[in-house]
């Protein structure tokens, strides 16, 4: 088992929001990518960060968007379409997007609409 998989969402959050922010975008356009990807509404965005819920916990209860397939690319030299550990994948996406948001990709390239 990685050791990403029992690090806690909560620690990571502020990573992500720190890399977006620098990059012009907000924590709000940040929690609608997770939010697409996962299909936790606000509250229980909320709820995962208070309760400092591990990664595998975390994608454990999402219910992942239907177009996660269209994810594709590059995350840590690593094509995320080709990872084959389930859990893993999972959260090469959730990078991945953030990499796209913090690039300055639009809304709807990043959330594939």
């Amino acid at each position: 088992m990685s050791r990403v998989f029992t690090i806690s969402v909560a620690s990571v959050y502020p990573h992500y929001v720190a890399k977006v922010e620098k990059k012009g975008r907000t924590k709000a356009e940040l929690d609608q990518v997770i939010e697409w990807l996962t299909g936790f509404d606000e509250a229980a965005l909320s709820n995962h960060l208070a309760k400092e819920t591990t990664f595998e916990d975390f994608f454990a209860d999402a219910q992942l968007n239907p177009h996660v397939s269209e994810i594709t690319g590059v995350v840590c030299g690593v094509r995320v379409q080709d990872i084959e550990d389930p859990l893993m994948q999972k959260i090469r996406y959730l990078d991945k997007l953030v990499d796209e948001l913090a690039k300055g990709k639009a809304m709807e390239k990043v959330l594939r609409s």
